[in-house]
């Protein structure tokens, strides 16, 4: 598959590992950029705070986005990406936990491109994954 940066937010330090275990497996060989919060996600996407002076040559293809961070929590790195001209059009999966309609309903009025409970099963994330990296990586056109 493609070779371009996806993005992973998760500040669980063993879901962002199952998160890279199950890209892996699933051969999806992109580097992933690891934002531990919402605010160091901005810095990376916006070359702010520790990125900036870096040139960030290209936008993620992907960004899987949780919901519950820290700093800057989910829904609101989503408010500000699709409000800015240049990472706007990034496709973003809401990766979460929550089951809550009202998270799922703010998820997509404020522009997710898909929104994605969390299996608890190890085996159905792995899938999950490969579901994920076969639609976002191949079949879909990315605008970057």
């Amino acid at each position: 598959m493609s070779n371009r940066v996806i993005m992973l937010v998760e500040d669980n330090p063993d879901d962002a590992t199952l998160t890279m275990d199950a890209l892996e497996a699933n051969q999806i060989t992109n580097e992933v950029v690891v934002a531990n919060n919402g605010a160091e996600a901005l810095d990376y996407l916006f070359g702010r705070g520790r990125y900036e002076g870096q040139k960030i040559a290209e936008l993620p293809i992907l960004m899987l986005l949780d919901l519950k961070l820290p700093k800057i929590d989910g829904l609101e790195v989503l408010r500000r990406v699709r409000a800015d001209e240049r990472a706007r059009l990034i496709p973003t999966v809401i990766l979460t936990s929550s089951n809550e309609d009202e998270d799922r309903l703010k998820a997509y009025s404020l522009g997710t491109n898909s929104y994605v409970r969390k299996p608890v099963d190890y085996d159905d994330f792995l899938k999950m994954a490969e579901q994920l990296g076969l639609y976002w990586l191949t079949v879909n056109e990315s605008p970057y």
